[in-house]
């Protein structure tokens, strides 16, 4: 089923879904159902899949000369995806990106897909790997997420990169892109964001998720402007609880957004992580119940392979 049809179905009632991370390489898969089946008391209709690209190390050989190795840490996305719906009975949602595949490649990953039955994908650039300043794209691969999304909407018509597919059915994916309240950091200004947002969603992207953030005016702000510019999908907010002082630093470096002067006062205060937990948790549960409120779709939770914190979150929303 759909991410859209999930959300109309709801008839105006605010959903829980949640994303999570794929398991390391080598882990068993009961790890990353352990995590799951405490939030299946929930009902969430779909689970969001992560998909991280590979790394590369250089390992010194004899003589002193490095050798270029290509690492991946997880375990691919197609394969978690179809593990979650086989287990769950759920809908799963694989994160697709630019970064690391070539077009064909990624042809190939989303004909799996469909061959699996799984409705939905939501479309990224990816991040750069730690070893580049910047993303650079794979030799035939794509650039920008609408590049990605051009082929998806192909693929939806029946437009295949194999020539020889001429007579292979179309896919029929519900498409997500990502949403950034508080700009995506390569725009110059918010209103340059949204005008290649627009450009996503009038190309074919069926809703949007946002970026995490702690600050619910800042989502608000950003549905309005969305609204303001023609934008009438559907955007789902993305939260995440903080749970270590580490992440006051983090966060804001890695996803580029603002941690409020509030949240982190009162986490400064604290002289342990379970304690920054505990305040993270009950500024998630008063942000959720404000965003609850609003009349949001649904309350989707970015869990990093933690389900305690978002268990405790739902169990008073819910």
């Amino acid at each position: 089923m759909k991410v859209v049809d999930h959300l109309k179905s709801a008839n105006g009632k605010t959903l829980f879904t949640i994303e999570i991370l794929p398991p390391l390489k080598g882990e068993n898969i009961k790890n990353l159902f352990n995590n799951i089946d405490p939030l299946m008391e929930f009902k969430p209709p779909f689970i969001d899949v992560t998909y991280h690209r590979e790394e590369y190390v250089y390992r010194k050989k004899a003589g002193g000369l490095l050798e270029k190795i290509t690492t991946r840490k997880r375990p691919g996305t197609v394969g978690i995806c179809a593990a979650i719906q086989n287990h769950y009975k759920v809908d799963t949602v694989p994160h697709i990106i630019c970064g690391g595949f070539s077009k064909e490649e990624t042809e190939n990953a989303l004909i799996d897909l469909h061959f699996l039955g799984v409705d939905n994908v939501l479309l990224l650039q990816g991040d750069a790997i730690k070893s580049e300043s910047r993303f650079v794209p794979e030799p035939d691969g794509h650039r920008y997420a609408s590049d990605l999304l051009a082929q998806v909407v192909n693929m939806n018509m029946g437009v295949y990169l194999d020539e020889e597919l001429t007579t292979a059915a179309p896919t029929n994916f519900c498409i997500g892109v990502a949403g950034y309240p508080e700009k995506h950091f390569n725009a110059p200004n918010l209103k340059a964001d949204l005008k290649y947002l627009k450009l996503k969603v009038d190309m074919g992207a069926q809703y949007i998720v946002t970026q995490m953030f702690f600050d619910n005016q800042k989502y608000f702000n950003f549905v309005d402007k969305c609204r303001e510019a023609g934008i009438n999908v559907p955007i789902i907010p993305g939260i995440k609880p903080l749970t270590g002082k580490a992440q006051l630093t983090v966060l804001p470096k890695t996803f580029h957004i603002d941690i409020p002067e509030e949240l982190a006062d009162e986490a400064e205060k604290c002289k342990d992580n379970e304690a920054i937990k505990e305040v993270g948790i009950q500024w998630c549960i008063q942000q959720s119940k404000e965003l609850v409120r609003k009349g949001v779709p649904t309350l989707h939770f970015y869990s990093m392979g933690k389900s305690d914190p978002i268990y405790r979150i739902a169990k008073e929303l819910f």
